[in-house]
């Protein structure tokens, strides 16, 4: 274990209650690191009590916890994941506690769960480039960089702000520097309803670049400024939009379409046809922000219907729990699947 136990004790809590309590005191051997992991002014111990409703108290390299058993094991087995990352050269920040503190309780409520080692140890899957190493912060987003490693093709599908596109690009770059792919490719419908970008001012380039920008800012995220710029040059990283993949047949290149659901169902099949030999193919979307006219089906939504139980692909699906982005941004979702699910209700009805 990576932080000493110096105390341990459970006890009966006194409140009426009378839930199992725990009371233990965790030393870190190096001071500096124990000061990260802590936070400025303890704000991560303060998330860890926030989440979690525990007491966290430190003092110089160590921190007393108290509070019910389950969720002090809990910020135990946070602390010593966060701990190790930081040991490895990694760096703690706030939305860093807040992926540890949601794996520690999805493995008390799942004990399946294969994050979950012997002596209750936490371990997220992780992608690294030489930039930048990415933890799983919630068990789906676990479970899609999992399915990234061992499938071929991968869907991931679910609400904005779940990690689809961001981690996607990230694979993608982590097999490019392993030599795994000669290329990346990265693409999407340029436009809502069908790519029509003789409308848009400017140069190609200029017209299709606001649809390709977070594709763009995944990439400068993972990869160094100067490294991006020169394998675009160079070809060995393509970003364009969907219209230029047709006829063309991608081999050993890790290959990503975002915003699938935007697709139509020609598109999709083009596309996903083009996936050639030592290919990765990588589809994200939300089939609840469908931007294409009324009565067009969405490609991404054909596709895991006719695509189901194909062997080689693999489908994940994100929640509005998965929303990694600011807690507000989860809310809103749920609200907005709550009105939309009120309405189909009321259309069925009438029917």
């Amino acid at each position: 274990m990576n932080a000493t136990e110096v105390v341990s004790s459970p006890s009966r809590n006194v409140r009426s209650s009378a839930t199992d309590a725990n009371h233990f005191i965790l030393t870190f051997e190096n001071n500096r690191l124990a000061s990260e992991l802590f936070g400025q002014f303890d704000q991560h111990l303060k998330l860890l009590e926030q989440r979690l409703q525990i007491e966290a108290r430190a003092r110089g390299n160590s921190v007393a916890i108290t509070g019910e058993l389950q969720a002090t094991n809990q910020a135990r087995r946070a602390l010593d994941f966060l701990y190790a990352r930081l040991q490895s050269g990694g760096s703690v920040e706030a939305s860093d506690v807040e992926g540890a503190i949601r794996m520690a309780v999805a493995a008390d409520d799942q004990l399946s769960l294969p994050t979950l080692e012997r002596k209750a140890k936490l371990s997220m899957a992780q992608i690294s480039t030489r930039k930048k190493t990415i933890a799983a912060r919630t068990p789906t987003q676990d479970a899609y960089m999992r399915a990234l490693e061992r499938s071929e093709m991968v869907f991931g599908v679910g609400p904005a702000g779940t990690g689809k596109t961001y981690l996607a690009v990230a694979h993608a770059a982590q097999l490019l520097e392993r030599g795994v792919v000669d290329r990346i490719v990265l693409t999407r419908p340029a436009v809502e309803a069908g790519e029509r970008l003789g409308f848009l001012p400017g140069d190609m380039k200029e017209k299709v670049d606001p649809y390709l920008r977070p594709l763009y800012d995944a990439l400068y995220d993972m990869i160094p400024g100067d490294k991006v710029e020169r394998a675009i040059t160079a070809g060995v990283i393509e970003i364009a939009p969907l219209a230029f993949m047709r006829g063309r047949t991608l081999a050993n290149a890790a290959i990503i379409l975002d915003e699938a659901q935007n697709t139509t169902s020609m598109q999709m099949k083009m596309f996903l046809t083009r996936l050639g030999e030592n290919g990765r193919m990588i589809i994200t979307g939300d089939p609840s922000q469908v931007d294409l006219p009324r009565g067009v089906t969405s490609g991404l939504v054909e596709a895991l219907n006719v695509l189901k139980g194909v062997e080689g692909i693999s489908v994940v699906r994100f929640k509005d729990t998965d929303v990694v982005r600011h807690p507000l941004v989860g809310r809103i979702v749920q609200a907005y699947d709550a009105k939309y699910k009120v309405q189909d209700e009321s259309e069925q009805s009438e029917h």
